[in-house]
């Protein structure tokens, strides 16, 4: 097979300038092989069921709480569960992001940028006492458009222990 006989593959992302504007954007990063090593869902289902974090889900915490002051973003809200992670995260409108995005030398978008700091982080610490991979290549992401899109996330992410043993990534 010739290269132009492959099948192209389909872009997963938005051109890289859209992530370079002012907004919010819904992240989920998951871990190597879908590894529960982040944190452990503790009490019954009819209870409030809550994130008990490990030790490698302590740093992650620690590495999220980093992000506001090395970007020019707010977390808005996340959650750690055992093999995945989910936040909301703003960007922020200023002269830094546009000079990034005019910037012929920067690649990577400022989402992009912020998953790549958050994963480096947290691996350099946790292979301190662990080895092989963290998390797995890439992320998930959406761009939130609305006011009620935000919303609903964020339901999503609050609820998210509570449905931990339906959620598709629980297996």
């Amino acid at each position: 097979m010739t290269p132009n006989e492959l099948p192209k593959r389909k872009k997963h992302r938005l051109e890289r300038e859209y992530y370079s504007l002012s907004g919010s954007v819904f992240l989920t990063i998951c871990t190597h092989q879908r590894e529960k090593i982040l944190s452990d869902v503790v009490g019954a289902i009819h209870e409030s069921p809550a994130v008990q974090l490990t030790r490698c889900g302590k740093i992650v915490n620690a590495v999220i709480g980093e992000l506001q002051n090395k970007f020019p973003l707010t977390v808005d809200q996340y959650v750690i569960m055992p093999n995945h992670i989910h936040l909301i995260v703003t960007v922020k409108d200023c002269d830094e992001i546009r000079a990034i995005r005019e910037s012929p030398l920067q690649k990577r978008s400022i989402i992009s940028r912020v998953v790549g700091y958050l994963k480096m982080n947290a691996t350099k610490q946790i292979h301190s006492f662990m080895s092989g991979a963290i998390f797995q290549r890439s992320f998930y992401d959406h761009v939130i458009r609305n006011e009620h899109e935000y919303a609903e996330i964020s339901k999503y992410i609050a609820k998210n222990p509570q449905t931990w043993r339906e959620d598709s990534l629980y297996g």
